[in-house]
């Protein structure tokens, strides 16, 4: 049985009251629209840190101690080493999406070291999946339904970072909830290989199929103020417990267009 309780995780007693008989709590609430911090400053501190804040200090309150919280690669910012491992720092994010990710990552730490929680935290890749509503194919779409003829892809397209699919994303973090069980278990989730952005437009345009169609590409080596041109992770530390994802980035991706694609309507 599922229970659904609605609520705001930035009114600390709706959460609270929420925790009653939770073993574990898997955090995934955030903004999750990395250009939003860029406009609404305070976006990613309220929906992320502070959110993240009530989360523990009711899970404290109400005896609840295990917490998977779904971080994001982006605090590794624009890493000197790829792949790039759980080990590697210092880590500096360059957008408020990264920093409220990383300042949330020292929360549960901190928690686990003062309050003897235990924690489970996941680095992302880029997640793909039906019924989303942002992100790079959701926007292709978007503009191809808005005209088949031509397709504006932000920077040069060269752009290029690790999919995973929300199904295996999810896959991966029950798996490790079970498999791993030390005080703060930090892995990155991803698939172990890349894509680049000029290819999604390929794919978003194969799966569309509109004919003749121009990608035009607006210049400049990433698509918005914070957002990181190039990302791949070091998944070994994940593959080493037994996870195998079921899709690579690129069938991820084209799965994704499809059932946008179908949502959507082309």
């Amino acid at each position: 049985m599922v229970e659904v309780v609605r609520g705001d995780l930035l009114d600390i007693d709706s959460v609270r009251s929420a925790m009653a008989a939770v073993e574990t709590v898997h955090h995934m609430a955030a903004n999750p629209d990395i250009r939003l911090g860029t406009s609404v400053t305070d976006t990613d501190l309220r929906q992320g840190t502070i959110a993240t804040y009530n989360v523990l200090e009711s899970m404290r309150l109400e005896g609840v101690s295990r917490i998977s919280f779904s971080s994001s690669s982006a605090v590794y910012g624009e890493a000197s080493q790829m792949p790039t491992p759980e080990t590697y720092g210092p880590i500096l994010p360059i957008s408020l999406y990264g920093a409220s990710k990383l300042a949330s990552e020292a929360l549960i730490t901190a928690w686990c070291g003062t309050f003897g929680a235990k924690s489970w935290v996941h680095r992302f890749a880029n997640i793909v999946g039906p019924r989303g509503t942002h992100g790079v194919i959701y926007d292709f779409v978007h503009k191809l339904k808005d005209d088949p003829s031509r397709l504006e892809v932000l920077g040069d397209g060269r752009q290029e970072k690790s999919y995973m699919s929300a199904e295996d994303c999810v896959g991966a973090m029950l798996h490790l909830v079970d498999a791993v069980d030390d005080e703060v278990n930090l892995f990155n989730l991803g698939t172990g290989d890349t894509c680049s952005v000029s290819r999604i437009a390929e794919i978003v345009v194969e799966e569309s199929g509109f004919e003749g169609v121009s990608i035009e590409y607006t210049g400049g080596d990433r698509g918005w103020a914070g957002d990181v041109p190039k990302t791949s992770l070091d998944v070994e530390s994940l593959f080493s417990t037994g996870f195998v994802p079921r899709m690579k980035s690129e069938q991820a991706i084209r799965d994704t267009a499809r059932a946008l694609i179908g949502e959507i309507g082309l």
